[in-house]
């Protein structure tokens, strides 16, 4: 093994919904070790940023505008991937969305809507993923990461955001699966589950101060996370020495679910 556990010149890091927040922080970190990154979002502004800011790093950077929840978008982004980069080596199924409201009052619709983003999205991107790497170990070249983002809802109560919760749990499930199923061609699978993280889908609720006040004082860290808190969690999952590490759940929330 290399003296430079996390060095990834050579791989490619596929992560949706890369240009913000916690799959910035995975961008970044894996850009860092020498990855190149194809990076999949909505927004064409924050794409062309974070190929701008990625390729400081000296990385070979792509981006490609995907909703994942959308079957035939993905199969064609991820198709565009393999154009570019002629590889994925670990793809990072990081694209989510939540509703909250009073359970007896949510509807369908957004019920639906956070199933169709942070589950089907989730399987969407892993089945393309998948495929590809167990193809490329048939043809003599075996390895690769399935990455899927969870959440400490998944493991806690979390009132109003049932849709969520029952989503992110869905995705520790399904990642525990395809540790198994895919173990044989030398593929991991691993489930992130990220805390109270300052991101731009969670900041009214860290400007609430009832909910802050509530909230802080239970974290051991005593701060909210942020993206670079997922920098090293990446490098390490896309490196080779994970490769023995698979089936996990791994959570990033300075101490919350334990105190």
């Amino acid at each position: 093994m290399s003296k430079n556990l996390f060095d990834l010149t050579g791989k490619v890091a596929l992560i949706t919904g890369g240009n913000s927040g916690i799959g910035l922080g995975f961008a970044e970190g894996v850009a860092k070790q020498g990855a190149d990154v194809c990076v999949w979002g909505r927004n064409l502004e924050k794409n062309a940023a974070v190929v701008e800011k990625l390729g400081e790093f000296g990385s070979k950077v792509h981006a490609v505008c995907c909703d994942v929840s959308d079957e035939a978008a993905v199969e064609k982004s991820f198709a565009e991937t393999l154009e570019v980069f002629g590889r994925v080596d670990g793809c990072f199924a990081n694209s989510g969305v939540a509703k909250s409201g009073r359970f007896e009052e949510f509807s369908t619709e957004d019920w639906r809507h956070v199933m169709d983003v942070n589950l089907d999205g989730l399987f969407y991107t892993l089945r393309c993923a998948a495929k590809h790497m167990k193809q490329r170990a048939e043809a003599g070249d075996p390895g690769g990461r399935l990455i899927g983002t969870s959440s400490l809802g998944a493991l806690m109560g979390m009132a109003r955001v049932e849709a969520y919760g029952a989503s992110k749990g869905a995705v520790i499930s399904m990642m525990q699966a395809l540790a198994v199923e895919y173990a044989r061609w030398g593929v991991t699978a691993n489930s992130i589950l990220p805390g109270h993280i300052e991101t731009a889908m969670t900041k009214d609720n860290y400007a609430n101060e009832k909910f802050a006040n509530a909230i802080l004082p239970r974290i051991p860290a005593r701060r909210w996370g942020d993206r670079s808190d997922f920098e090293g969690i990446a490098a390490y999952l896309m490196s080779d020495a994970s490769r023995y590490h698979t089936g996990d759940s791994l959570l990033i929330d300075g101490g919350f679910f334990l105190y």
